[in-house]
């Protein structure tokens, strides 16, 4: 890559406007724009992968085909702005947007789709962590809006100063052109990633679990080191896996090899259900390739099985990984976002693309820059009928709404943490991907040996005890401390469009304030790795029973689906009589997997016009069917089946005699 950046005469720059008209015509090639006519305010902010790549986009694992489709799920009216093949064949190489570019998931596709489509400079007010890294893997340089008028008024810019703000090694890595370049270049001993010189401090967890993964022994580190860390495990699934056998293929030949096999893993969890959505039935042929190449993936590579077998799945992957093999002080990477609920864990956990995947399962370690953290110090217990799920909302309608936690650890603790189980913990750290942090973890205590002895075949309390992580007295962290006492907490419910539009109940009749007012579902969905625990079903029991009791079954009208998040939370409902109790009350159960949370299975709306609550982890406008979709607590979604609309649940509210009386 040449050591400075200009803009190529005759190429264009394409502007992501919230005026998604001016983005037609310039696609059509009736309009180019300059950045001096435009104020950051009139670009799309919160852009999220969902839209750069539909689930059904990524049915494609080749790049240059992902790009045909780039940007399918920006709509207007139902119908796509910017058509197949628009970006590819527009001649563009800058790419323009707002704030916070490629929230959510951490699929790759979406800058793959942009690099193969010509485009090699991102301009953005600020990215979404794992995105970022994702387009510094791919080797896309990524400038912002000031940068952008030097390039239009034909300046040539020093590459320096659009990886000025990044580390020493991710500055080497894009003027490489990428990770693979990178790391080819590490191993054949062409460049180096010093140790780092850290006097000795006080670190957080993330630090401290850093430090202690450091290639060559553990040393002090602080935000911004960049160092070579050893990797304990990871895992992908069969939307990702294809991908990552891909471009070892590619990289290292037919006969490569991965490190550290038995922690690393394949799930097949997020297509079973794609056939029994008509939208993708015109996808079951790739849908079919994705399944085979991870097989032929796990086959040739020895990691650990967790396919399907006969069409049902052992389960949701991170719900899995944390029972079955992440523990207290690892370090773990995988092909998916919520990778951070293993954070429950106190473990550190967080989600890459398909290229990092695949370099750190073929070295064994990775690079990393030290990430800032964020305390959030818990006190109290939450009251009746409230859930980590509403705390992780309020959490998103405030400081992630903020930046508060914009690519920081959030660690939790404090004595309230003693009264979350460790279901709650987990929905906790799953969700800080929805608030853009790099990841979220959990204090280590007693309560966490005793349930992964619980759940896990042969393991040790004490050698799990030894590596328990809290933060050193004295840590240091990127913001005020955050306090919340529990006990003030209230149900949640998060608007359509953005898990952080979230509202609290009004505590004197149980309905949502602001402008929500009175709103009828035709769908309720419990399930999904942020809602198809052991402690959520515990939820969903609770109130069909007490339902049940008072003579109420599902509303007329209103499907309630039920997914378990894994096999051994469906053995552990019918041990309980669960399952008996949300036959009755006219539930519609599902086998293990993802299914509606990613628009591939039972639960997902068919037309704009329907309306669901669903309890999975964020609601952007397309990802689960075409309707309209309200975020919402296991408690609260399933109170909404038998209401037919959205409340908030209360014990007895079923009863003649409560004030919250469904009528």
């Amino acid at each position: 890559m040449s050591r400075s950046v200009s803009l190529t005469p005759g190429k264009r720059v394409l502007f992501l406007t919230k005026d998604l008209d001016l983005i037609a015509q310039q696609i059509r090639g009736e309009l180019d724009l300059r950045m001096e006519d435009l104020s950051v305010d009139d670009l799309l902010d919160d852009i999220n992968t969902d839209v750069m790549t539909p689930a059904w986009v990524c049915f494609d694992h080749r790049p240059e085909d992902i790009a045909l489709n780039a940007y399918a799920g920006l709509l207007k009216d139902g119908e796509r702005v910017i058509p197949e093949r628009g970006l590819m064949d527009g001649n563009f190489e800058v790419i323009v947007s707002g704030q916070r570019k490629g929230t959510g998931s951490s699929r790759e596709t979406a800058p793959q789709c942009e690099r193969w489509s010509g485009i090699r400079v991102v301009i953005a007010a600020s990215f979404a962590p794992i995105h970022e890294r994702n387009n510094l893997n791919l080797g896309q340089v990524l400038g912002d809006h000031a940068q952008l008028l030097r390039l239009q008024a034909g300046e040539s810019i020093a590459l320096d100063e659009f990886t000025a703000r990044y580390d020493p090694v991710t500055r080497v890595m894009v003027e490489l052109g990428g990770l693979f370049p990178f790391a080819k270049a590490l191993a054949a001993g062409d460049i180096e990633v010093p140790r780092p010189d850290t006097a000795p401090r006080p670190m957080t967890m993330a630090e401290k679990i850093v430090s202690a993964h450091l290639v060559g022994g553990a040393a002090p580190v602080k935000p911004g080191d960049a160092v070579m860390v050893q990797v304990d495990g990871g895992y992908s699934h069969e939307f990702t896996t294809a991908q990552v056998h891909e471009f070892l293929r590619r990289e290292y030949g037919d006969d490569y090899t991965v490190r550290n096999a038995d922690k690393l893993a394949v799930f097949e969890d997020h297509l079973l259900y794609a056939d029994g959505v008509k939208k993708m039935a015109p996808f079951s042929d790739k849908i079919g390739t994705l399944r085979t190449l991870q097989d032929e993936f796990m086959q040739h590579t020895g990691v650990r099985d967790y396919q399907s077998r006969d069409g049902v799945s052992p389960g949701i992957c991170h719900e899995i990984a944390r029972r079955d093999f992440i523990d207290p002080g690892d370090f773990i990477q995988a092909t998916d976002s919520h990778t951070c609920m293993g954070g429950g864990n106190n473990a550190l956990t967080y989600g890459v693309g398909a290229t990092e995947y695949a370099s750190l399962v073929a070295s064994g370690s990775t690079f990393v820059e030290v990430p800032e953290s964020v305390r959030y110090e818990l006190t109290g217990a939450l009251p009746a009928g409230v859930t980590a799920k509403d705390v992780i909302l309020h959490i998103l309608a405030t400081d992630a709404r903020d930046e508060v936690t914009l690519d920081r650890v959030m660690e939790f603790g404090g004595p309230g943490l003693a009264t979350l189980s460790m279901d709650e913990r987990a929905t906790l750290c799953n969700m800080a991907t929805e608030c853009t942090a790099k990841s979220g973890l959990c204090d280590g205590d007693d309560a966490l040996v005793d349930w992964i002895v619980a759940n896990r075949e042969g393991a040790d309390a004490a050698a799990l005890r030894a590596k328990l992580v809290t933060p050193d007295a004295g840590a240091e962290y990127a913001a005020p401390v955050r306090s919340i006492d529990l006990a003030t907490m209230r149900p949640m419910v998060a608007h359509p469009g953005d898990p952080d539009r979230g509202i609290p109940s009004d505590p004197t009749n149980g309905a949502f304030v602001d402008e929500l007012g009175q709103v009828p579902i035709d769908i309720a969905y419990g399930g999904s790795c942020t809602a198809g625990k052991v402690d959520d079903f515990a939820m969903y029991a609770q109130v069909c029973a007490e339902a049940l009791a008072a003579g109420r079954t599902v509303a007329e009208g209103v499907a309630f689906y039920i997914q378990f998040g894994s096999a051994a939370t469906q053995r552990h409902a019918a041990e309980q009589g669960w399952i008996d109790i949300f036959e009755r009350a006219g539930a519609r159960l599902i086998n293990p997997g993802c299914g509606a949370c990613i628009g591939c299975g039972p639960g997902v709306s068919e037309t704009p016009e329907q309306v669901s609550v669903s309890a999975i982890n964020r609601n952007f406008q397309g990802r689960s069917g075409p309707g309209r979709l309200y975020l919402a607590s296991p408690l609260t979604v399933a109170a909404s089946a038998f209401a037919g609309r959205i409340v908030s649940y209360e014990a007895g509210m079923f009863a003649g005699s409560s004030p919250r009386n469904m009528g």
